[in-house]
């Protein structure tokens, strides 16, 4: 599935594997495929306490914006729907390698996501934990 001039971003609170819970995600990786529709790392986005998607409001400028396909480990509905709104397909896999993960939805083989029973608990019990005020 050669696709040029897509923007991917990726999940990844360590710059190296998918990360879950992506609507608290501040790490990001971000992926363009060139000409030929080969994928490169184009850079790395840090979200300010604001921008990351459990607390942005509204439908205004985001530094994310512009990308075609978002990959995750984990993401809830209200976030997969949030990012339908913006224009972005919201994918879920249980790979944990990044760049992997990439090349494989590229390729039509992107592993399917964790049993989402247990990532939704996880989910549940990490913002039980969090503040989002």
């Amino acid at each position: 599935m050669s696709q040029p001039g897509l923007k991917i971003i990726v999940s990844s609170q360590d710059g190296r594997t998918v990360s879950g819970h992506a609507g608290q995600t501040k790490q990001w990786l971000v992926f363009e495929t060139d000409k030929s529709g080969t994928p490169s790392l184009a850079e790395r986005i840090a979200l300010t306490p604001a921008q990351v998607f459990h607390r942005f409001q509204g439908p205004g400028p985001h530094p994310l914006d512009g990308a075609h396909v978002l990959i995750t480990r984990f993401a809830g509905e209200g976030f997969v729907a949030k990012m339908g709104k913006r224009g972005v397909k919201v994918r879920q896999t249980r790979e944990a390698d990044a760049v992997k993960a990439v090349a494989d939805f590229l390729a039509g083989r992107l592993a399917p996501p964790p049993s989402r029973r247990v990532m939704s608990l996880v989910c549940k019990v990490r913002d039980a934990f969090s503040r989002h005020g």
